[in-house]
C-alpha cells in the first residue's frame, strides 16, 4: 500500500471525524509515501488533458511515481477513462479484480 500527500489532503477534507481517523489509520500502514513535486504535478496536468479530474490525476500521477503495481478504484468514470490511457504505468483495477488478483482466482 502506498500513501501520498494528495491522499492526506483529501482525507483532511472529510468532515466525518470517524471516517477521517479510520482512513488515516489505514494509511499509517503504507510503506511508501509520495510527496507532490514538479514531476508528479506535470504528469497530473497531462492526465487532466486526457479527461481525468484534477484530484484523480494527482492520485494517478502519485501512483506512477511510486511505481505502484495497481491503482484500485470504485469510481466507474475514472476506471473507464484511466483504462483508455495507453501510456499509464500503473494498472487500473476494480476492487473485485484486485481481490481476484491477490487471491489467485
Amino acid at each position: 500500500m502506498i500513501s501520498s500527500e494528495i491522499l492526506l489532503f483529501e482525507i483532511d477534507q472529510n468532515p466525518n471525524r470517524i471516517r477521517r481517523d479510520y482512513a488515516l489509520e489505514v494509511l499509517s500502514k503504507a510503506k511508501t509515501f509520495v510527496m507532490l513535486n514538479e514531476q508528479v504535478e506535470e504528469r497530473a496536468r497531462g492526465l487532466e488533458r486526457l479527461g481525468i479530474k484534477p484530484l484523480d490525476a494527482l492520485h494517478l500521477a502519485s501512483a506512477e511515481a511510486a511505481q505502484a503495481d495497481y491503482f484500485c478504484t470504485c469510481d466507474d468514470k475514472l476506471f473507464r477513462r484511466a483504462r483508455s490511457i495507453p501510456d499509464l504505468k500503473t494498472r487500473i483495477i476494480s476492487p473485485i479484480e484486485l481481490v481476484k488478483e491477490i487471491e489467485g482466482w
